[in-house]
């Protein structure tokens, strides 16, 4: 099958779920913009990302990035769920270059939460797992007037705190980010820290005591979420 058919099937299958109204979900209790968030349910998206690849799987790198580009620019989340998905089943395939691509995603096709969490916890997350000497460049994100950038400076490192690595830069990216008005700049590096939590338990609730006066509630929240109650009431005290 060629690329141009894999393209065409799958805007054929999306369209068709998309007639069933009960593969449609309203999101928009997530983003609180104000706007409208409908899509089709992200494990009806996840099985067409699937059985699609299976078509292209043993294209180039190059190949599958170029789909993954054409499948950004048609407007739908489902065709950028895809994308993000592909570009994740191929990580063993990274090299350096690919930073121009990720950022240049981040930049041009990410507008939702869901799409910095998808992009930054799957694909780019595992590339800077990879190659942590962009490490330097995701910490200058959290200082970028764009919120998605800043989301992403701390949503970008899960992937690795999850392997236990990349602590010292989490919490550099935090204290960046500590005072940001952004609620969703805010939930982001919270779940940053509480994923740090998991293997980190000390010296994640250590940052929080010490921040606890600077760090608005909503970040502290997500950030203790996981750790034990004598711990959440300490850190939730005042004094």
């Amino acid at each position: 099958m060629g690329t141009v058919n894999v393209l065409e099937k799958i805007s054929f299958e999306l369209k068709k779920l998309c007639k069933n109204p009960k593969n449609i979900k309203d999101y928009s209790k997530f983003h609180k913009d104000g706007k409208i968030h409908i899509g089709i349910a992200t494990p009806l998206v996840r099985k067409v990302a699937f059985k699609n690849f299976k078509e292209v799987k043993n294209l180039e790198k190059k190949q599958i990035f170029s789909l993954c580009e054409k499948l950004l620019k048609i407007n739908g989340s489902g065709y950028r769920d895809i994308a993000f998905d592909w570009a994740f089943r191929i990580r063993k395939q990274y090299q350096k270059e690919d930073y121009k691509i990720f950022e240049s995603w981040l930049k041009n096709y990410v507008d939702t939460w869901g799409s910095c969490d998808d992009l930054c916890t799957h694909a780019f997350g595992e590339f800077i797992c990879q190659f942590p000497e962009f490490l330097p460049q995701t910490k200058q994100w959290a200082k970028s007037s764009n919120k998605w950038f800043r989301r992403a400076s701390a949503v970008v490192l899960i992937y690795s705190l999850r392997k236990g690595k990349y602590l010292k830069e989490a919490f550099s990216a935090a204290k960046i980010l500590l005072q940001d008005k952004e609620d969703l700049a805010q939930k982001g590096y919270g779940w940053m820290l509480k994923e740090a939590s998991n293997l980190h338990q000390k010296e994640v609730f250590d940052f929080v005591i010490k921040n606890r006066k600077l760090m608005p509630r909503t970040a502290l929240r997500y950030a203790i979420e996981k750790l034990p109650e004598k711990l959440k009431i300490k850190a939730r005290a005042k004094e």
